[in-house]
């Protein structure tokens, strides 16, 4: 989020505080859920609300049962976000370098992730009972071309962007990362919706502890871009991208079998904590 926001102008930086919360809070964490009910079992809007509230065991069931596409669509897209990261022929800063090295190479090879991730689809979706595969399948290609949609519509907006500002016009950037941020803590938040389950099947309990939860990640990414955070630890955004990487991984093989949410924190967190002391330690020698 902060390497997307540190490119934005502080208009679209308060948005993504004000309008993106709507949208994460509202949408993600209450609408989403129940969305899901609704088509599932066939419910209208004011029943689908009765059921969460008066029968969440019921409701628990329904939400989880279509654990199997969110999984595909969730994890598609955030293995796109993560492998376009280390994909990318311009890359010189390197953290796990006889890795990403050989990444940065192989992006001479056109689309090269997008088939990764097809074989990987194909692969977990040959482990599938029919119905479930062919599911994951859709979900996963959904998942892919919105990420596709996204990158194209920002890279059609930074154009006219910057053709403006060629004419002399004062541009303020920022809606085609909005809608990327606002879209990657959506996939974010397919895992973390039904995961809370773990913890509580009360929606109104999950909705605000998952609101509590966005609230201070995005007011902590706000912080950490005007403080230059980023720019202080040299490896810490690549931490993040291999934690996306590995979530995404996670949330595709989860489709059939199951992972706990404890290890699925786990590993991000400390793949985060050790590119943080990485980088502390590689600031330490060049200081000295």
């Amino acid at each position: 989020n902060a390497s997307v926001l540190k490119e934005m102008d502080e208009v679209w930086q308060r948005r993504f505080l004000t309008w993106g919360i709507a949208f994460a809070v509202f949408g993600m964490r209450i609408v989403f859920p129940l969305a899901i009910v609704a088509i599932a079992a066939g419910l209208g809007p004011l029943e689908t609300v009765k059921l969460s509230l008066n029968n969440p065991q019921e409701y628990e069931r329904i939400v989880s049962s279509a654990h199997v596409g969110i999984a595909g669509f969730g994890g598609a897209f955030l293995a796109m976000v993560g492998l376009k990261f280390f994909f990318d022929r311009e890359k010189d800063i390197h953290w796990i370098a006889m890795i990403e090295r050989n990444l940065s190479k192989f992006a001479a090879l056109p689309a090269a992730e997008i088939a990764i991730l097809l074989l990987v689809l194909w692969g977990v979706s040959s482990l599938l009972e029919p119905a479930d595969a062919l599911t994951f399948l859709i979900a996963g290609i959904l998942g892919l071309v919105t990420f596709i949609a996204v990158e194209g519509i920002s890279a059609i907006l930074e154009m006219k962007e910057e053709a403006a500002r060629l004419q002399g016009a004062v541009v303020r950037s920022g809606f085609g990362g909005f809608l990327y941020l606002n879209i990657l803590d959506a996939s974010f938040s397919f895992d973390g919706v039904i995961g809370a389950f773990a913890l509580s099947n009360n929606m109104i309990v999950i909705a605000l502890g998952l609101s509590i939860g966005a609230m201070f990640v995005r007011s902590m990414t706000i912080h950490l871009v005007r403080k230059g955070t980023l720019a202080q630890y040299r490896f810490l955004e690549h931490g993040a991208f291999w934690a996306i990487i590995v979530l995404g991984a996670i949330m595709l093989v989860s489709a059939r079998f199951h992972i706990p949410e404890t290890i699925t924190g786990l590993i991000g967190a400390i793949l985060i904590g050790f590119s943080l002391w990485w980088s502390v330690r590689f600031n330490r020698r060049t200081q000295a």
